[in-house]
C-alpha cells in the first residue's frame, strides 16, 4: 500500500517533467526506455526493422531525380516553405571512411523523426555513389543541408530557395545532434547560402549552366594530373 501510494505520488511529477523536455530528448528517452524492455536476442532483429523504417522514411537523391525530388508537395501558399534535411555522406573515397558513425547517427534520428509529424522531410546523398550529383551542388561529406523549399505565391512569384550547410563532427555527432537542427532549429545558427553554385537560384542556374559546369568539376576532379600536362604539351605543340 506505501508503495502505491508513493507511486501515485510521484507519477505527476514525472508526467509535468516529461512534458517540460524538449521534444529530442522525449524521443530519446522513449527510445531508450522501448530498448531496455527488448531482450538481448531481439535486439538484432529490432535493430534491422528500425533500419528498414528509416531508410524508407529517407529519399535516394541522384543526378536524375533530384530536381522532381526537391519541390514542394502542396500548392498552398499558407502553408510556408517546405523543410527538408538532404544528408550529404559518402565512402572510402569522398569521406576517407570515417563516415561510418554518422550513417548510423542518420539511421537513428530518420526512425524518430519520423515520429514526429513536424519534422522537415529527409533525404540522401551518397557522394562516392553520386559524384556527379555532388559536383553539380558543390557539395561534400559529412554535411547536412537544410533546405526550405518555397511555395509559389497568389501572384505566381516565388522566392528564393533557402539554404544552410551544417558540418558534421565524424566523432563527436550523434543522433540527438542531428535531431536538434530540426527540434532546437539549430540550423538558424548557420548563415544562408548565397554562392554562384546554389543548386536553385545561383546565377550558373539562370544562365542554365549548373548541370554543365557540375559535369566540368566532376572531371577536372577525376582525371589525373598527368592527364592534363600530356594535354597541355600536346596543345602547346599545335599551336606552336
Amino acid at each position: 500500500m506505501r508503495l502505491a501510494a508513493v507511486l501515485i505520488a510521484v507519477l505527476p511529477l514525472t508526467v509535468t517533467a516529461q512534458q517540460q523536455k524538449p521534444l529530442g530528448e522525449k524521443l530519446q528517452s522513449w527510445f531508450d526506455k522501448a530498448k531496455s524492455y527488448i531482450p538481448n536476442a531481439a535486439s538484432a532483429p529490432v535493430a534491422s526493422t528500425a533500419a528498414k523504417a528509416a531508410s524508407s522514411n529517407v529519399v535516394q537523391l541522384t543526378k536524375d531525380n533530384w530536381r522532381s525530388v526537391l519541390t514542394p508537395s502542396t500548392s498552398d501558399p499558407f502553408q510556408g516553405p517546405e523543410s527538408w534535411m538532404v544528408f550529404i555522406s559518402g565512402g572510402n573515397k569522398t569521406c576517407y571512411g570515417k563516415c561510418a558513425g554518422l550513417e548510423q547517427a542518420w539511421s537513428k534520428s530518420s526512425a524518430l523523426l519520423a515520429a514526429d509529424p513536424s519534422s522537415p522531410r529527409l533525404a540522401y546523398i551518397n557522394c562516392d555513389k553520386q559524384p556527379v550529383l555532388c559536383a553539380i551542388w558543390a557539395a561534400g561529406p559529412p554535411t547536412i543541408w537544410h533546405i526550405q523549399l518555397p511555395i509559389a505565391q497568389a501572384d505566381q512569384s516565388t522566392p528564393a530557395t533557402t539554404i544552410r550547410i551544417i558540418g558534421l563532427n565524424t566523432t563527436t555527432t550523434t543522433a540527438i545532434d542531428i535531431i536538434h537542427i530540426h527540434t532546437q532549429r539549430t540550423y538558424e545558427k548557420k548563415p544562408v547560402y548565397e554562392g554562384a553554385l546554389h543548386p536553385f537560384n545561383g546565377w550558373v542556374v539562370h544562365y542554365g549552366l549548373l548541370t554543365p559546369l557540375g559535369y566540368t568539376l566532376y572531371v577536372f576532379a577525376n582525371v589525373p594530373s598527368w592527364a592534363f600536362m600530356i594535354g597541355i604539351s600536346m596543345f602547346s605543340r599545335y599551336i606552336m
